[in-house]
């Protein structure tokens, strides 16, 4: 399980996804799956977040459920409870845990959704892979620049060379222009 963030700014609460989060979407374990689906539809959300009666988690219910679990076996979602589909004992992340923990075991174990709670087990967020993209965006900007910038000083007496027969180029069409 991963450690508490010891780094300022490394927990998954420091994060500004985390403060502009909206409200996870919840449901109990004995919603059907309509039910659970319409409530998805509504806010364009692709899960859902199963509680107990305390409001913690005990499973996730997503899209790709409703495709592999309950579409291709044709069950009748009226009547389909979601704790039939959920995956249940999702993984679950403390608000004060370190992103780059949760980033490289979202990554290894692929999956999608991490449910983030509170220190009393309460659901407070749902951090998804495109949040980790944003964390981890800047880095891969700044990668390729160094890699640009590595590129360029390498190749520098090409690049100015090409650079001189091109200024050159330029400036005889520019010339013989006035000429004529």
């Amino acid at each position: 399980m991963p450690e508490t963030a010891v780094r300022t700014g490394s927990r998954l609460m420091d994060r500004p996804e985390y403060r502009s989060k909206q409200q996870p979407l919840t449901c109990s374990p004995d919603t059907s799956v309509f039910d659970a689906v319409t409530k998805m539809a509504a806010k364009n959300y692709g899960a859902v977040i199963v509680v107990d009666a305390q409001q913690k988690v005990i499973g996730v219910f997503t899209e790709r459920d409703v495709m592999n679990k309950l579409v291709a076996k044709e069950l009748d979602p009226r009547t389909t409870l979601v704790s039939e589909l959920m995956t249940e004992n999702p993984r679950v992340a403390r608000e004060t845990d370190d992103m780059i923990d949760w980033l490289r075991i979202m990554s290894n174990e692929r999956f999608r959704r991490l449910p983030v709670v509170d220190g009393d087990g309460h659901i407070k967020a749902v951090f998804t892979q495109g949040d980790f993209v944003s964390y981890t965006w800047p880095d891969l900007v700044y990668q390729m620049r160094s890699i640009a910038t590595a590129t360029v000083t390498k190749n520098w007496p090409l690049f100015m060379i090409g650079g001189g027969i091109a200024l050159y180029t330029l400036l005889m069409v520019l010339v013989i222009g006035l000429i004529s």
